[in-house]
C-alpha cells in the first residue's frame, strides 16, 4: 500500500510529465503555420482591395513573394521559416495598405483644396463684377 507521500510524488510527477507533454506538442516549430499563413492572406487581400497595387507596388510585391515562400516553407514542413516569412508579408501588407491609404487621404486633401480655391476665385470674380 502506498503512503499519502508517494501519492503525492506521483501526482507531482504526472502533472509535470503532462506539461511536458503539452508544451512539445505546442512548439512553434512543430505545429503547422496555417494560421499565420492564413492571416497574412488576408492581410495581403486587404492590402490590394485599398488599391495597393497602384499605389504601393513595391510592398505589396514583397508581401506577396513572402506569402509565395511561407507557402513552400509550410509545404515542406518547415514550419518556423513559414511562420517567420507569413509574419514578415502580413508587416509588408499591412504596410502597402497604410501608404495607400495615406495616398488617397492625400488625393482627396487636394482635391479639397483645388476646390476651395476655385470658390474663391468665381467669389473675387463675382465681387470684382459688382463693384
Amino acid at each position: 500500500m502506498m503512503d499519502t507521500k508517494s501519492i503525492n510524488w506521483l501526482a507531482r510527477l504526472g502533472a509535470a510529465a503532462a506539461v511536458l507533454a503539452l508544451s512539445a506538442c505546442a512548439s512553434p516549430e512543430k505545429t503547422p503555420a496555417t494560421a499565420a499563413v492564413a492571416v497574412s492572406h488576408n492581410a495581403v487581400d486587404n492590402a490590394v482591395s485599398s488599391g495597393a497595387p497602384e499605389l504601393a507596388p513595391v510592398e505589396l510585391t514583397s508581401a506577396r513573394d513572402k506569402m509565395m515562400r511561407a507557402n513552400q516553407a509550410l509545404a515542406a514542413k518547415d514550419y518556423k521559416t513559414a511562420r517567420q516569412l507569413a509574419m514578415e508579408a502580413q508587416a509588408d501588407a499591412k504596410l502597402a495598405q497604410s501608404k495607400a491609404d495615406s495616398a488617397k487621404s492625400t488625393a482627396a486633401a487636394n482635391q479639397v483644396d483645388a476646390d476651395l480655391r476655385a470658390l474663391r476665385q468665381q467669389v473675387d470674380r463675382a465681387n470684382s463684377d459688382q463693384q
